[in-house]
C-alpha cells in the first residue's frame, strides 16, 4: 500500500495572522506535522502545498516535498481542502505514479500522535479502502444543543435531550480535523474527504484534537506543553 501525507499550508490567515509558523514547543507549528509523519511505512512523501515562500522553506528544511507554491486560485479564503488536496495529488501521481491513498494533516492540529495516524492507516488498509476520519467524543451534545426561533430556545434535536441525564445520552462525536485518509479515486468523485460510509478513527486524548485557529486555541496548546 502506497500513501502520501498532505499538509496543506496557506500563508494568510485572518484569525491568528502567520499561525503555520508560529513558535510552538521551540518548534514552528507546520513543523509538528511534517516530523509526526515521518518513518511511518506505507506513506512514500510528505507533500506540502502552500502559497507561502517562507513556509516553503521550513517545510523543506524539515524533510517534506515542496515542489511548487500553490496557484494564486487556490490560495484564497474561499479555496476549499478538496481542490488544493487534488491539485497536489494529481501533480504527485503525475511525478511519481498512482497512490492507494492521501491523509490529510493540518498544521492547524499539532499534537495528534503518531500512533494515532498508524491506527487510522490500519483501519483503511483493513476496510479495503474505506475513508477514515478523525473524531472525538463531541465537547457539547447535539441533543443539548439549542437553536432561536422567534426568539424563542428551541431545542436542534426534537427528542427529550435537555431532560436526560448526561450519562443516559447516546455517544456523539464530532470531527477534529487532525486526520483524514481516502482514496484519490473516491476524492475525486465525492469531492468530499467525509464520504459516505467513511470511518471513524476515535482519538480519545483531547490534547490531539486541539485545532488551532484563534489566540485562545494556540494559547490552550502552549498551556498543555508547558505543563
Amino acid at each position: 500500500m502506497r500513501l502520501i501525507a498532505l499538509i496543506p499550508a496557506r500563508g494568510g490567515s485572518k484569525r491568528l495572522p502567520g499561525k503555520n509558523l508560529l513558535p510552538l514547543g521551540g518548534k514552528p507549528l507546520i513543523q509538528w506535522s511534517i516530523e509526526v509523519a515521518q518513518n511511518i511505512p506505507n506513506i512514500s512523501h510528505i507533500l506540502v502545498s502552500t502559497d507561502n515562500a517562507e513556509i516553503a522553506k521550513v517545510s523543506a528544511d524539515k524533510g517534506a516535498l515542496v515542489p511548487w507554491l500553490r496557484p494564486e486560485e487556490l490560495s484564497t479564503d474561499t479555496a476549499s481542502s478538496v481542490d488544493v488536496a487534488i491539485h497536489a495529488i494529481t501533480w504527485y501521481e503525475n511525478e511519481y505514479g498512482p497512490i492507494d491513498g492521501v491523509i490529510l494533516l493540518q498544521p492547524t492540529s499539532p499534537l495528534r500522535s503518531q500512533d494515532s495516524i498508524k491506527e487510522g492507516i490500519d483501519l483503511f488498509r483493513n476496510s479495503g479502502g474505506s475513508a477514515v476520519v478523525g473524531v472525538a467524543v463531541a465537547s457539547t451534545h447535539p441533543m443539548w444543543s439549542l437553536r432561536v426561533a422567534d426568539g424563542v430556545l428551541m431545542p436542534w434535536i426534537s427528542m427529550d435531550g435537555l431532560n436526560t441525564r448526561s450519562q443516559d445520552l447516546p455517544p456523539a462525536y464530532e470531527v477534529t480535523g487532525s486526520f483524514y485518509l481516502i482514496n484519490p479515486l473516491d476524492l475525486k468523485k465525492g469531492k468530499s474527504f467525509f464520504p459516505d460510509g467513511a470511518l471513524p478513527l476515535v482519538i480519545a486524548n483531547k490534547h490531539e484534537a486541539i485545532d488551532i485557529d484563534t489566540q485562545d486555541d494556540y494559547d490552550l496548546a502552549k498551556t498543555f506543553l508547558k505543563n
